[in-house]
């Protein structure tokens, strides 16, 4: 960088949040550049080839949750964005050779229903239309900062009057939000702030229904079905629209690293500078503000303002200097920050499709390959998993959760072969010491992942040619996620909305003037969404 050149503001990391919350930037006219220390852009929502031929989405591997106003406002489809539907959109094989498929289709969902509940087959829709409709109401608090109407003390976080009344109008449109749920509004507050398991079987009987609905509380938790909080992430799988239709989450062709290389032209397009193997060491404070960074090769990058798409533990903890001049309270706070994980994420190379026992077919793609395929077929079967977690074991019997994207996208892999990727629970990142850490029995973890699908499809381990197993340290070292938490942070309540990342700080704003946060770790959390890098653009923006 020439003496004389100086940026408008860095973006820390280069993952989709970074991407986005830097192209509105530059859009506005502002000089950005982007920090990524890894090769390639688009940290978690990456595409590798794990042999020769074989590309998979390495660990996000579904979309829905994208901002419609992000692929329109980036023109994403321009840029080589395209989103493949899945119908049926989930298929849960059973031990009795029975097995359950869902989709978008009303009719077909009523059918597979009845074969196990009448009574289900005729809540269903009505579920369905409760859960939009919460959606609805709270989708567009998403959008913004979250309202802050905590009465923090003055030494936390001190407020201009002008600050405070705008905290009043979005608390206006909180209360208009929950006042349009209506009649609804108690069992409304019980999906976001309560357990699934009780909602779940308040309006249903079927196991396999149950069963299939309530891997989505638990995806990327380290909870139980029973757990408060696990409603919440029930209901966060059925937002979003990108796929589609409401809840029917896609694949995207190429691999969720297509997405990120979409919204790294588009950026580029507007002017973002990208530079990539190129790791921050440290947040320079001058005069009490942020004022550049230090490479880890020594080289010092100056600019007016800084956006972290890092957790909050690496920004504030590993990032900035001890001496920065943050309150001793909201250091206290980023250490508390729940990072529990028991997440991992398998990818395969396969040479041919799954013959599952209770629905057989390999030769060519059918209903039971497109959408995502639960091995988890009773509730008890997900509570037992946990109680293995709880005491630092991975499950005995995990819960999985198969894709196949190549059911749709024949880019992936060669003519006849196919990719399966595997997203488990429950890993838990913390392992009892007698295991001896995760380099130790990862490989060993995985190929009981692997058996536990081949119960239910007898050619499955036989046609694996290729594996590439990320476990919960593996996804901590490879991606920066503190703990291994796919969503830089836990998602239950205590840490959602205005407490995100810590309470009255939820405005994308630190306490340390000129560094803010563009990720997961900031309002609305995780979740390929753009919302957090879109939001925080559009406060730094408003800052001048």
């Amino acid at each position: 960088m020439s003496p004389d050149k100086r940026y408008d503001c860095i973006i820390i990391g280069g993952g989709h949040n970074g991407l986005v919350c830097a192209a509105y930037l530059a859009r506005a006219g502002q000089r950005v550049l982007v920090l990524e220390r890894l090769g390639g852009t688009g940290g978690a929502a990456v595409t590798d080839e794990i042999a020769p031929g074989y590309r998979v989405s390495t660990a996000s591997y579904l979309v829905s949750l994208l901002l419609p106003q992000v692929e329109r406002e980036l023109e994403l489809a321009r840029h080589g964005y395209r989103v493949l539907g899945r119908n049926p959109s989930s298929f849960t094989p059973l031990p009795d050779g029975r097995h359950l498929l869902l989709g978008p289709d009303h009719a077909f969902n009523h059918e597979q229903i009845a074969r196990f509940s009448r009574r289900d087959a005729e809540a269903y829709p009505r579920y369905e239309a409760w859960l939009t409709r919460v959606a609805e109401c709270i989708e567009p608090l998403l959008e913004e900062p979250p309202a802050d109407l905590l009465p923090l003390p003055a030494d936390w976080r001190r407020r201009s009057l002008w600050q405070r009344l705008r905290e009043l109008r979005r608390g206006n449109g909180l209360y208009r939000a929950l006042r349009g749920m209506g009649a609804e509004l108690p069992q409304s507050v019980e999906l976001v702030v309560g357990a699934a398991r009780p909602i779940l079987d308040r309006w249903f009987e079927s196991e396999a229904l149950k069963a299939t609905l309530a891997t989505d509380a638990v995806i990327g938790t380290h909870a139980p079905i029973s757990a408060p909080g696990t409603g919440y992430v029930l209901l966060h799988h059925v937002m979003g629209v990108a796929g589609g239709a409401r809840g029917v989450w896609g694949y995207v062709e190429g691999g969720m690293g297509a997405l990120s290389q979409a919204i790294a032209r588009s950026a580029q397009s507007s002017g973002v500078e990208i530079r990539l193997n190129a790791e921050v060491a440290e947040i320079l404070v001058e005069q009490g503000r942020a004022a550049g960074v230090r490479l880890k090769s020594g080289e010092v990058l100056r600019a007016a303002r800084l956006a972290s798409n890092a957790t909050a533990r690496v920004t504030f903890e590993q990032l900035l200097p001890q001496t920065a001049p943050l309150p001793q309270p909201f250091r206290e706070a980023v250490a508390r920050i729940d990072y529990a994980s028991a997440s991992m994420k398998i990818n395969l190379a396969v040479s041919e499709l799954p013959d599952f026992s209770c629905l057989p077919g390999k030769a060519e793609v059918g209903p039971q390959h497109r959408g995502t395929i639960h091995i988890s077929p009773t509730l008890e079967y997900l509570e037992r998993a946990y109680d293995d977690a709880k005491y630092g074991h991975p499950s005995r019997q995990p819960v999985l959760e198969l894709t196949i994207p190549t059911s749709v996208d024949r880019t992936l892999a060669p003519p006849g072969h196919h990719i399966v990727q595997m997203f488990v629970q429950y890993a838990p990142y913390q392992l009892a010491p007698e295991l001896g850490g995760w380099d130790a029995i990862g490989n060993d973890f995985a190929d009981r992942c692997i058996d536990a699908a081949t119960l239910y499809a007898p050619n499955f381990r036989a046609s694996v040619l290729h594996r590439q197993v990320l476990t919960p340290l593996d996804l901590e070292r490879r991606f920066g996620l503190t703990g291994g938490n796919i969503f830089q942070g836990s998602m239950a309540l205590h840490q959602l909305f205005s407490l995100r990342p810590v309470p009255g700080w939820g405005d994308y704003r630190t306490p340390l003037p000129g560094l803010y946060l563009c990720g997961a770790a900031a309002h609305p959390g995780g979740g390929v969404s753009g919302a957090p890098g879109r939001n925080c653009a559009r406060e730094m923006l408003r800052d001048g």
